[in-house]
């Protein structure tokens, strides 16, 4: 686990770097294609860039796609591929960057087309089915634990079934639109991409150095390092 995410963190590094440096050189370029928006607090006029989420989300997409064989280094190298190599986990690293990549279209969508409410719905429904598919096949768990306050009428954990997959589609759902609604104000809806993100690695830490580091943190580290990278570096410019 260490090796790969050194590797993943030195490319989280670079993505930031290159982030920082990319953001203010297309400025010239969204203002030219009017995709762009007026500070309406400030008093001077000015025409600021909009929809530079994409630039970030591009270098993200970019850095992961550079990192993909490195967790499986061990395996690629090994004489026997075949039988050894994990593929469940290989699928499960591919889906969650297929999802990503339809998201960062519908959010270039939305800034550039305006797109109604009922597109914003469905679109994060279909984009979360990738994920949905490999659960399905590699986990299948539709169990999950009940709050303390109702263990006492229906158990410690009940299983919902199919609607646990209806859940996790109106989560996906949710999430995006629940962070989309806050663009228009400087520096927040990055921002608070950014402490989610970053109390999600500080709880994936925390479990790994308790011992209990299974193959989900690891994973979550993957994804999460390079997205505070190019997160941090756009809320740098949007604050």
């Amino acid at each position: 686990m260490l090796f790969p995410l050194a590797i993943n963190t030195v490319l989280s590094v670079i993505a930031f770097i290159a982030t920082n440096h990319l953001i203010p050189n297309l400025k010239d370029m969204f203002i030219k294609a009017n995709v762009f928006g007026i500070d309406m607090s400030k008093r001077d006029k000015v025409k600021i860039p909009e929809s530079m989420g994409v630039v970030t989300g591009s270098m993200y997409l970019v850095v992961s796609f550079l990192f993909i064989p490195f967790p499986f280094t061990e395996h690629i190298l090994s004489d026997s591929k075949g039988a050894q190599f994990p593929h469940n986990e290989f699928v499960e690293l591919i889906s969650a960057l297929l999802s990503i990549c339809c998201m960062i279209l519908l959010g270039f969508a939305d800034d550039v087309l305006d797109l109604r409410w009922r597109i914003k719905l469905l679109l994060p429904t279909i984009a979360s089915l990738p994920l949905l598919m490999v659960y399905y096949v590699n986990f299948n768990s539709t169990t999950v634990i009940m709050p303390n306050i109702v263990r006492q009428f229906v158990g410690h954990s009940l299983n919902i079934g199919f609607l646990y997959y209806i859940y996790m589609g109106m989560l996906a759902v949710f999430c995006t639109n629940a962070i989309n609604i806050l663009a228009g104000i400087n520096g927040l809806e990055v921002g608070q991409s950014l402490i989610i993100a970053l109390s999600i690695v500080t709880f994936n830490f925390v479990e790994i150095f308790l011992g209990r580091g299974d193959q989900c943190h690891p994973f979550s580290l993957y994804m999460l390092l390079p997205y505070i990278g190019t997160t941090y570096a756009l809320w740098l410019h949007n604050k």
